[in-house]
């Protein structure tokens, strides 16, 4: 319908037509009458006679509903109308929703102002590997091919990426490792505080990474090459540096480097260093004597256990009626033993010592089987084939076995398995901090800080940010990776912990009572595993879910016929459920606007912004899912009034 047609209805005075060109209204007209006000809406044509400017009262609209009054308002200003379903056609769709998260997240972290502060293709490139790190980790070459199937490679202007500018941003990032570690460490940790350090090894593809060597793998795959790095953090497990190491390299050999990269990079001259058993050996610990300003929390190996028992240092009947203990020993001079024993660990040792036995007791069966049938008959041979059965499970040490020419005899040492059961659940805690700063139950629960690192660990090696294999072959490129994956692991545990409503993952662990008992859960955290909703009736999932649920919100580019199309728009669709406590925690709510250029070809700011409202009324009545905003010939963007959360 053309607008003459459209006032022929409205009006059938001829001077309609007669004077067209002359412009017409909606003149809002408001009456008092005994103590009220009347409202009243005509339809007015301007014309002039003269010298004069007249209005013509062409119809009263006073009796249509407000909404069609205002629709004819705007008609007269210009505006065009199509229905909902006529407003645009998608024409590609990418998913945004996940990406708007974790960059948002990076952002708001300031991690794109550690690396520069001014904005370069280097830095985008970087900031791109780490955000496809946290929500795909894949090769190189798929992370180049793959930016392009979400909105990361748009929101950060990328374009065409190729696999060697990729390697070229891995190499940039690898130049500012320290500075940016550096900054972390300023803003996690400060004089005195507690660092948690440990190791781990990933096996490498190939054959010519300097760094790959054989070496006791923590893979569990001795048929590969691997590297060994150790990662630092804070006391809560939050991830802060890594350094790489050769894969031949023993665990406390790796601690120099670190004691080095705490008191020079860090300028931290005063900290508590919480590491395992294997880390801090007595050798390890002399030199933090020497060094001086470094505590540190670790715990005694078994043999050093026993030796306690046997020198009566450590009297096992103190655990008759409790299950912690503080003693001294001449044998660790300056240092305080905190002595736990764990029920539930005794009890679980000795079950699992017991299957061991089992399992190398039926090996060995087997084995004087085939002595008795004639299969195996020289010592040398009998020997070989029962010492690998006992070394398997590491069985050995409670066997006594009898070996001969044809002979083979075998029977548990039920003194040896004693003497091991006797320490069931015992571990011992040493620490050079004094009870003034941390008491007894303290520095058990400071040691137990340890599972955050595994924690993240896990993370790292898992599929969540898929460290390994590393298929690099140059020792920087291994670095670069490794400093890649921890920037994705900073990221993704503050995302996890802004997140933890919407997680299994407790996110207000009771205090501990007893120490040594495993930590409980709170009530909610139980709540949520029984119900797998939060309180709010949102769905409660892991974090990849979390992820894969946001990937719905879609950026979508969308075709409008305008009468005279200047450009495209585009729709950002929010997933359902609308706007609530979830969505907020995601970080994805904000207030959006709409910038627009004024390109007058096309629509107005007005006109569009009061189409998408229109859209979003017709299509999503109920959930609020359409919001619409400019790009294209309009020269419009999407912006956010809180930092970060649309990802642009």
């Amino acid at each position: 319908m053309n607008m003459l047609d459209f006032w022929h209805q409205m009006c059938d005075t001829p001077c309609v037509e007669r004077r067209r060109s002359e412009a017409m209204h909606v003149a809002k007209v408001v009456r008092p009458y005994k103590d009220r006000l009347y409202t009243y809406h005509f339809l007015r044509q301007t014309y002039r006679e003269g010298a004069k400017v007249k209005h013509r009262t062409l119809a009263n609209l006073s009796h249509l509903p407000p909404e069609a009054i205002e629709i004819i308002r705007r008609l007269l200003k210009g505006e065009h109308f199509l229905a909902a379903a006529d407003a645009f056609s998608i024409v590609r769709s990418l998913p945004h929703g996940h990406v708007a998260a974790v960059l948002g997240t990076l952002r708001a972290l300031g991690l794109d102002g550690l690396l520069e502060r001014r904005p370069s293709r280097l830095r985008a490139l970087a900031i791109a590997l780490i955000v496809a790190r946290v929500i795909e980790p894949a090769s190189k070459l798929a992370t180049s091919k793959g930016l392009a199937d979400s909105t990361l490679a748009g929101r950060l202007d990328l374009g065409e990426v190729s696999e060697d500018e990729l390697y070229a941003a891995m190499d940039w990032l690898l130049g500012r490792q320290a500075r940016v570690e550096r900054a972390l460490a300023a803003r996690h940790l400060g004089s005195g505080s507690l660092v948690l350090y440990d190791v781990t090894s990933t096996y490498v593809e190939g054959r010519c990474c300097p760094l790959a060597r054989h070496g006791y793998s923590r893979d569990h795959r001795p048929d590969r090459a691997q590297i060994v790095f150790g990662l630092l953090t804070d006391e809560r497990g939050c991830p802060l540096a890594v350094e790489a190491f050769a894969g031949n390299t023993a665990d406390p050999a790796t601690l120099e480097a670190q004691i080095a990269k705490l008191r020079e990079r860090f300028g931290l001259s005063e900290v508590v260093l919480v590491g395992d058993r294997g880390m801090l050996t007595s050798a390890r610990i002399e030199r933090l004597r020497e060094i001086g300003g470094l505590g540190w929390v670790s715990c005694l190996r078994s043999p050093a256990i026993a030796a306690l028992v046997d020198a009566g240092d450590l009297q096992l009947g103190l655990f008759d009626e409790r299950d912690l203990a503080e003693i001294r020993s001449p044998d660790f001079p300056g240092e305080r033993l905190v002595v736990c024993r764990n029920s539930a660990l005794a009890a679980e040792r000795a079950r699992k010592r017991e299957a061991l036995l089992a399992a190398t007791e039926a090996a060995l069966s087997r084995v004087a089987a085939g002595v008795s049938r004639g299969r195996l008959r020289s010592a040398a041979a009998i020997g070989l084939r029962a010492g690998r059965v006992v070394n398997a499970k590491q069985m050995a040490k409670h066997f006594s076995l009898t070996i001969a020419e044809g002979v083979f005899r075998f029977e548990r040492d039920a003194a040896s398995i004693a003497a091991e059961a006797a320490l069931d659940g015992l571990y011992v805690v040493r620490t050079s901090v004094p009870a003034s700063r941390l008491d007894a139950a303290s520095v058990v629960e400071t040691y137990k800080r340890l599972s955050a690192v595994e924690r993240d660990f896990r993370a790292m090696k898992g599929d969540d940010l898929a460290v390994r294999p590393i298929f690099h072959w140059r020792e920087e490129r291994v670095r670069a990776h490794l400093f890649l994956c921890l920037l994705a692991a900073y990221v993704r545990w503050h995302l996890e912990a802004a997140w933890a409503p919407l997680l299994y993952r407790d996110e207000a662990p009771p205090a501990r009572v007893d120490p040594v008992a495993p930590r409980g859960r709170s009530a909610s955290a139980r709540r949520k595993e029984r119900d797998h909703v939060t309180p709010d009736g949102l769905p409660v999932g892991s974090f990849p879910t979390l992820l894969k649920h946001l990937a719905t919100l879609t950026d979508s580019r969308c075709v409008a016929p305008w009468p005279r199309r200047a450009g495209d728009l585009q729709q950002a669709e929010r997933p359902d459920p609308a706007p609530g406590p979830g969505v907020r925690a995601l970080g994805l709510h904000g207030r959006l606007r709409v910038a627009n250029t004024a390109r007058r070809s096309g629509p107005s700011r007005a006109q569009i912004a009061r189409l998408a409202l229109e859209v979003r009324a017709k299509e999503a009545p109920h959930n609020n899912m359409v919001v619409m905003v400019l790009v294209g010939g309009w020269g419009g963007r999407c912006s956010s009034s809180r930092r970060g959360t649309c990802g642009g």
